[in-house]
């Protein structure tokens, strides 16, 4: 798997706390990577990363990183080999709400990792930038984006993390387009899901608290369209686009899409439809739209990956009813609290990675 690229290695993610954070470092724990985390506290509760009790099992660092100076003391001592930077405001809603919170930790988190690097990280060999889909100026066309579509964004976060984009680009083409140095390119996926995703105000977190009141779940806009994919599914293309770097500058500076197959292009309506399949009895879901909300939402938005399909040989393992399963069925084990989460979470990866493996994706079977 990766080439065992990641056995024994130093790995430094931060944003570790959060939903994607916590299952990269569980899945980097199971290959055996020394892991630092670095973020600035417990973003939910319940939370995957304090049922996982990952700050037993890593080198567990409370911080900020819009707070250089402590940034830099922690990777400083660490001296990392890999960094993932995951740490973000993550929610459109949000950032109409907190603007320039939400800009200041996605542009400048951005940067202060960057910076770090430059300045004092002799010891990185990969840096995977983590962004978001929504990092393109979305028009709205039935096409999937391409990385070299233009980046932008009306709503605070999207615009926030274009301009992530923008930082890096910057940074890679002036400071490590060196041979010999640090390998970092930017990466752009969303719409996951999957368990032990607790966050306010987004689609299978607000279902999953419904339903286990047994009470119905309200829905802004049933026909928003999405690329709905588990987590595990760009976090496999992070990871693989890690190992590539490592071992080869050939896409270094490069961004790269990770989405699923167009098919799973599904509506909120389709998604709920698909879970009600995997819970029983479900309660179902009302539509409160309000069409005087003024905080837009896009209703259309899907990523070509070719790229990463072409030049990784990086494809996504579930279809859209796989990756439905997946996730009500961890709620489902975790809502009955049969055995740990930790086991739990370590066996779902598992279990994604043999299905890797059965449909010959290459990353699974390296």
């Amino acid at each position: 798997m990766f080439n065992n690229v990641y056995a024994g290695k130093k790995v430094l993610v931060t944003g570790h706390t959060g939903f994607k954070g916590s299952w990269l470092t569980a899945w980097l724990l199971k290959m055996g990577a020394r892991v630092a985390g670095y973020s600035n506290g417990i973003p939910t509760n319940p939370s995957h990363f304090e049922d996982l009790q990952l700050a037993s099992r890593i080198q567990h660092i409370i911080g900020d990183v819009r707070d250089y100076d402590a940034l830099s003391a922690a990777c400083d001592d660490f001296q990392p080999e890999f960094i993932f930077h995951l740490a973000a405001q993550p929610l459109v809603r949000y950032s109409y709400e907190n603007p320039r919170e939400t800009f200041e930790v996605n542009m400048l988190g951005t940067l202060n990792v960057l910076e770090w690097i430059r300045k004092s990280g002799a010891s990185v060999k990969v840096a995977v930038m983590i962004t978001s889909d929504k990092c393109y100026d979305n028009v709205e066309w039935l096409y999937g984006y391409r990385e070299d579509d233009r980046l932008g964004g009306e709503d605070p976060y999207s615009g926030s993390k274009g301009a992530a984009e923008l930082i890096a680009k910057s940074y890679i083409k002036s400071f490590f387009g060196k041979a010999g140095g640090p390998r970092v390119a930017t990466v752009r996926a969303g719409n996951v899901i999957g368990g032990g995703d607790w966050a306010l105000d987004r689609i299978v977190p607000d279902i999953i608290r419904s339903w286990l009141k047994d009470k119905k779940v309200e829905i802004r806009n049933p026909l928003s369209t999405r690329p709905w994919q588990h987590v595990l599914e760009p976090l496999s293309g992070y990871l693989c686009l890690g190992a590539e770097l490592y071992v080869s500058e050939t896409h270094a500076g490069e961004p790269f899409n990770f989405g699923p197959d167009s098919k799973v292009n599904k509506n909120v309506g389709e998604l709920i439809g698909e879970m009600e399949r995997s819970w029983p009895a479900a309660p179902g879901w009302v539509n409160t739209g309000n069409p005087a909300d003024f905080r837009k939402e896009s209703n259309l938005l899907k990523l070509c990956c070719d790229k990463a399909n072409i030049l990784l040989k990086w494809y996504p393992t579930l279809d859209f009813e796989e990756t439905i399963v997946f996730t009500t069925e961890w709620f489902r084990r975790y809502h009955a609290r049969k055995g740990s989460i930790y086991d739990l979470t370590m066996e779902q990866i598992e279990h994604y990675i043999q299905t890797a493996k059965n449909k010959g994706i290459a990353w699974a079977e390296q």
